[in-house]
């Protein structure tokens, strides 16, 4: 069973992903500052269905390794722990969009919502972000390693989907807040690097 504390620490940790804007962010503001709060809702779900793809794909990738292979576990958490710090870095250097796509055609919410499945499925760094994320907290004293990233996984889903909902609720200040203070935009992806990069130094140094 998974310890509370670790409960709460991966939590507190996935929290603090998904309320600091980063690309879900800014792609479902840009949709319901384009299109309206339906539309930014529908897109939020949309990227939550794709999560949801992508910690099923994780768990059926990683259960068996992290059971069953110290060496195999340990290349993927030095694998992860690499790419987690590429994109710290990436996001640190990487320049700020100018504007959260004003003037685009508005859309519909279905149209919203498959897009965002396709975008989010199609991504391969989100991909390679739960075979990264996910596996620093799996113990396998704790139980089955399939439940456990089920349950990392739905925690991750359900969080990131109450963020994009709330930012799309107030999309509409907070979209023209963002535009008009570029230097929010500058710093967010700084903010974000400097995460990626701890989580990556952190999940180097964690013991098997």
């Amino acid at each position: 069973m998974i310890e509370v504390e670790t409960l709460i620490a991966y939590a507190a940790i996935v929290l603090g992903f998904v309320f600091i804007p980063g690309p879900a962010t800014l792609l479902t503001v840009a949709r319901a500052t384009s299109s309206g709060t339906k539309v930014g809702i529908a897109t939020g779900a949309g990227i939550a269905a794709g999560d949801v793809l992508h910690t099923i794909m994780a768990i059926v990738g990683l259960s068996a390794i992290i059971a069953t292979s110290a060496l195999l576990f340990s290349i993927i958490k030095y694998a992860g722990a690499a790419y987690l710090v590429y994109l710290g870095i990436r996001a640190i250097l990487e320049k700020a969009p100018d504007n959260l796509g004003g003037g685009a055609l508005p859309i519909t919410a279905g149209l919203a919502f498959r897009q965002a499945i396709l975008a989010e499925v199609l991504n391969p760094k989100t991909a390679l972000f739960f075979l990264a994320f996910l596996p620093q907290f799996v113990n396998p004293a704790n139980g089955h390693v399939a439940l456990q990233l089920s349950v990392f996984g739905l925690i991750f889903v359900l969080l990131g989907l109450v963020s994009t909902v709330v930012f799309a609720v107030g999309a509409g200040r907070l979209g023209t807040f963002l535009r008009q203070n570029p230097v929010v935009l500058k710093w967010q992806g700084k903010v974000v690097g400097s995460i990626y990069c701890a989580l990556g130094a952190r999940l180097a140094l964690q013991e098997r």
